[in-house]
């Protein structure tokens, strides 16, 4: 409010994935848009919305603003890498699509808070990796990928889950 009446107006480059990622939140932000507008008088523009949500995600995974913004680049990022390797368009509407980002979303949070899952299933992800291979080498360059940008290491155990992800996200119905 202070930096509209100031005249003010930030761009919230993430609004998009904000609206992707984390529907419940937005859909917070826009009320608050909406409460503010009828109490306070001031029309804040959508942007405002959406970081008003990412304070709403702050909370609820215990984070900060700037771990917020990089957990949400880290999932848009993946999304694309299987897009490309997998050679696919995802179908945002289906359950599969829900399912694999609110899996990234957890991933991301386990990753910052460093409470990654141990390598207790071995055999189940030597199943996996010769039964879906490509699904498999994609989650391996998914870790690759969160190592080089984010300096993050992922376990074998999470590399499975991703591939199983992975396999339902491709399927079509």
């Amino acid at each position: 409010i202070a930096r509209y009446a100031k005249g003010i107006n930030l761009e919230n480059a993430l609004l998009w994935e904000i609206k992707r990622f984390y529907p419940q939140e937005y859909e917070l932000g826009k009320y608050a848009i909406t409460q503010i507008k009828e109490r306070l008088k001031v029309e804040l523009p959508e942007d405002e919305a959406g970081f008003i949500a990412l304070h709403f995600v702050n909370a609820e995974y215990d984070t900060t603003i700037n771990d917020t913004f990089a957990m949400t680049n880290m999932i848009q990022g993946i999304l694309e890498l299987v897009k490309q390797e997998m050679g696919i368009e995802f179908d945002e509407e289906s359950l599969h699509y829900e399912r694999f980002v609110t899996h990234l979303k957890f991933l991301a949070q386990r990753l910052y808070r460093h409470e990654l899952l141990k390598d207790e299933e071995i055999e189940f992800a030597k199943l996996m990796e010769n039964k879906y291979p490509r699904e498999y080498e994609c989650s391996k360059h998914i870790a690759e990928y969160i190592e080089k940008e984010y300096g993050g290491q992922i376990s074998g155990e999470e590399i499975m889950f991703l591939a199983i992800h992975i396999k339902r996200v491709c399927m079509t119905d």
